[in-house]
């Protein structure tokens, strides 16, 4: 299988004659060209023309499917990307702007890149709230601090690989303290638990963690450790409660431009797939650094 980046596949799909299109010519048809979701996506969130877009979409359909996100996902990326910029946004120059900003100000670490949502025609007393996580193709905070939360055995398999850990005995001293839960959940971005820890979790801690948006992810003994960390670093979770106004991390501004507005629009597609009436659900779409001011998005 080949795999053909979004920037050769541009400049072929625009007749730009190059030593990589041409080479993407000459095996077009003949060698077998798998096409990545997010390659998918770049292509053709660059079509303003909605009959040109259609067509470059039909030809792209006809090449294998590789999942990072979804196809799904990917297509809503591009469309929710073209409905932005038909209304003047554009997302890629708001990013550089925070980061130049950024830059400017020489903060002494590096600074988170939020994602602030407020919703409209939402009852979050009378319409169900809902929740989901999606990954993304990039990290989101720089310090991300995970706990595992496990039996014996991934509590030695922890300290092995460097991860903070607590044990079943460790818990049990904690007995639902709020002030100790409370503490532990501004500590850590993130838990992971041992299947017979998990289903402890709500008597030996109470409802602290869930609360604050970080109850536990199921770690299994089939599971790689380091793997299932570096899924939590690049998972954004969303879910509603009471307010209508939502914050998550999408990044953080160690990555570049492209790193950003990958995990933004996928993100913000992926919210739009959980309301009720996606894009007219909608009030805000707002973006800023950790420490820099707000960027309206729509």
């Amino acid at each position: 299988m080949i795999l053909v980046d979004s920037s050769v596949w541009i400049s072929y799909l625009n007749a730009k004659s190059t030593q990589e299109t041409e080479f993407l010519e000459s095996i077009l048809g003949k060698s077998p060209i798998v096409l990545p979701d997010l390659v998918y996506s770049e292509i053709l969130q660059g079509y303003r023309d909605d009959i040109v877009f259609q067509e470059t979409k039909s030809f792209l359909d006809e090449f294998p499917f590789a999942i990072i996100g979804s196809k799904e996902l990917s297509l809503a990326s591009a469309q929710n990307y073209r409905f932005l910029r038909k209304k003047g946004i554009t997302i890629r120059k708001t990013i550089e702007d925070i980061q130049k900003q950024s830059a400017e100000a020489k903060r002494g670490f590096v600074e988170t890149f939020e994602l602030q949502v407020g919703l409209k025609n939402y009852d979050p007393q009378k319409d169900k709230r809902f929740s989901g996580s999606v990954k993304l193709p990039n990290p989101t905070k720089a310090n991300f601090k995970v706990c595992i939360l496990g039996d014996q055995q991934h509590v030695d398999q922890a300290k092995k690989l460097g991860f903070d850990s607590m044990s079943l005995d460790e818990l049990k001293k904690v007995n639902r303290n709020k002030k100790i839960v409370k503490k532990m959940a501004k500590k850590y971005t993130a838990f992971l638990a041992s299947e017979a820890v998990i289903r402890q979790i709500p008597r030996l801690l109470g409802p602290g963690l869930n609360k604050a948006g970080k109850f536990p992810t199921l770690l299994t003994h089939s599971d790689d450790m380091t793997l299932k960390v570096n899924e939590l670093k690049s998972t954004v979770k969303f879910q509603l409660k009471k307010v209508l106004c939502l914050g998550v991390a999408v990044g953080n501004l160690s990555q570049t431009t492209d790193q950003l507005l990958q995990n933004l629009s996928l993100t913000i597609n992926f919210l739009v797939s959980l309301l009720k009436k996606g894009w007219q659900n909608v009030g805000s779409l707002n973006v800023k650094s950790s420490m820099g001011k707000v960027h309206r998005l729509y």
